[in-house]
């Protein structure tokens, strides 16, 4: 019920416009962004996956105060969690612009969560720290271990999924009338 309602503000509730210069610069930002995860080797975009990362980093340990158990999911909650309030604070103060770049930073956050379980059995990615994979004991508690790549291919589909959504909406709904 929550999530109908949602779309039907998200769609159809007035919103500031944002103008065609600025669709244009969140769109090149978002097929580099894409371009980045999904077609280079390092799968990276510098600046963004940085401050994933510092933002990952710091979900453990917080989460750690609460349940030592709970603390090896706090690096992928913070991570998607963080964006998400800023989608939630836009959608409040119905600013288009900051709604769509909120929803493409969690696509982006999603896609580099996705290779991260993806790297699950593998383990090679450097880890920061050194430790253990958190992928690795996610999926071993849970049982789905030889399923890390299927796993993180769905949830990088859904992942640019999202980042399309975000431009595609901007463009209908959030673009400055002419």
């Amino acid at each position: 019920m929550w999530l109908r309602d949602y779309w039907e503000e998200v769609t159809t509730e007035d919103w500031q416009p944002t103008s065609t210069k600025a669709c244009i610069a969140l769109t090149v930002a978002a097929l580099y962004v894409l371009w980045q995860h999904l077609f280079t080797e390092g799968r990276w975009v510098f600046l963004l996956d940085h401050a994933n990362l510092a933002i990952h980093e710091a979900g453990p340990p917080i989460v750690g105060i609460f349940s030592s158990h709970l603390a090896v999911y706090g690096g992928t909650l913070f991570q998607l969690l963080f964006p998400l309030l800023f989608v939630h604070h836009f959608w409040r103060q119905r600013q288009s612009l900051g709604f769509a770049a909120s929803w493409l930073w969690f696509g982006a956050s999603l896609l580099n969560v996705a290779r991260y379980m993806k790297d699950a059995r593998a383990q090679l990615l450097p880890l920061v720290g050194g430790g253990d994979h958190d992928w690795t004991e996610i999926f071993s508690r849970w049982n789905v271990l030889g399923s890390d790549v299927r796993i993180a291919g769905f949830f990088g589909l859904v992942g640019t999924s999202i980042c399309l959504a975000a431009m595609a909406w901007l463009w209908i709904k959030g673009r400055e009338a002419k």
